[in-house]
């Protein structure tokens, strides 16, 4: 390890991560991450399935055939880098400085996976005769289209009869300290492409030509101040964002003939995607528009409630932390939307996420550790009681 400021701390489960942080597996590349956590769960006692599906690489991996099936999950992919010279060090180099490990994927989420695997070889090692099932669902496709990774996994092993009863996913979840915020859900996310159709003319003649421009402002204006809802006991309000617009005829002097928008809901249990696609047909319907409308659905919202998982996973993060952890469905979206439907309750525990996606990205050396520590007493409380 280059450029480091002290010793860096002895411990599997950070020698493992800067292993992983080494491989640069940026989306949908796997760069090897897979097999050298296919061969540490052989170890273990895991049989290990490698499931391609077109340039993504998956691994699922289970140790014993009966229920309840408790699974760790989450994805070596990584996001590009982005301008090298924004980062102080080589982004795939790890680097220890100032009790910081620094390197893309330390906390997105490299380290939830190191944790997962040193977690589940220390468990096995003193409960090889532990009830029910372990598995380790790994994906390469998680920070981009997401639809040859954990979705296709799913639908897989739900076609052949396995399903899932507890999953705990190693995505950044917590705000300011380790385990002050465990995702028990996550708002669905709809995103909507939208094409308004006019007539070309000339600017000084606007009576004679249809400017998309002008159709598609009053309409851009009434989406962005609908009070959509105000969310629930569970669920923040449903926001709306436009991501994208586009219209140019390519002269100053010439009105466009179309314009082109996309734009993203994160909506809340008062909603499902059809009813969000239905209110906005109304209100493009309203104002008298030629438009063409397509969709992606990326996940409906999913809410996990209180039962066994909820309570292991906040008395691991207590006994660790000596707090009780907040139970949140804020952020953005995760596999957690491909897991939930299936009939799993899903919970996301991981490291601080205040660096995720950006230059310098790193993660306290520290909190692997102790996540590593949290991961193993949540399969102690719900595997040997």
């Amino acid at each position: 390890m280059s450029k480091t400021d002290g010793h860096l701390p002895d411990h599997p489960a950070i020698h493992l991560l800067c292993d992983l942080i080494r491989r640069p597996s940026v989306t949908p590349e796997d760069a090897g991450c897979q097999q050298v956590i296919a061969d540490r769960l052989r170890t273990s006692g895991f049989r290990c399935e490698h499931m391609p599906f077109g340039d993504v690489s998956n691994l699922w991996a289970r140790r014993g055939k009966t229920g309840p099936l408790l699974c760790f999950a989450g994805h070596t992919d990584v996001v590009p880098a982005g301008r090298l010279e924004d980062w102080q060090t080589d982004p795939f180099e790890p680097v220890f400085k100032d009790g910081l490990l620094y390197g893309r994927g330390s906390a997105d989420m490299k380290s939830g996976l190191a944790a997962m695997i040193v977690a589940i070889e220390r468990f096995v090692a003193a409960n090889p005769g532990h009830t029910g099932s372990l598995a380790m669902l790994i994906t390469s496709d998680e920070e981009g289209r997401a639809r040859d990774g954990t979705l296709k996994v799913v639908d897989s092993l739900t076609a052949r009869g396995e399903k899932i009863d507890w999953c705990v996913i190693g995505e950044p979840s917590s705000l300011d300290e380790l385990g002050d915020v465990v995702r028990v859900g996550r708002r669905g996310s709809l995103s909507g492409m939208l094409k308004i159709n006019g007539t070309q003319g000339h600017v000084a003649y606007p009576q004679l030509a249809n400017n998309p421009i002008s159709r598609f402002a009053p309409i851009l204006d009434e989406l962005h101040n609908v009070e959509w809802d105000r969310g629930n006991e569970n669920f923040p309000p449903t926001s709306f964002q436009v991501v994208n617009i586009h219209s140019d005829s390519g002269a100053p002097n010439v009105t466009p003939a179309e314009l082109s928008t996309r734009f993203n809901f994160r909506y809340s249990t008062e909603w499902d995607h059809e009813s969000l696609k239905s209110r906005v047909a109304e209100l493009l319907d309203r104002h008298s528009v030629d438009y063409e409308l397509t969709w992606h659905l990326s996940g409906e919202p999913f809410l996990t409630g209180p039962g066994k998982l909820i309570d292991a996973v906040s008395r691991a993060v207590r006994e660790q932390s000596g707090k009780d952890p907040e139970l949140s469905t804020g952020g953005g979206t995760s596999d957690g939307r491909f897991i939930a439907p299936a009939g799993a309750d899903v919970v996301e525990l991981g490291p601080v996420h205040a660096s995720i996606h950006r230059a310098d990205e790193h993660v306290r050396v520290a909190d692997v550790a102790k996540l590593a520590q949290m991961y193993q007493r949540i399969m102690e409380l719900l595997l040997l009681t």
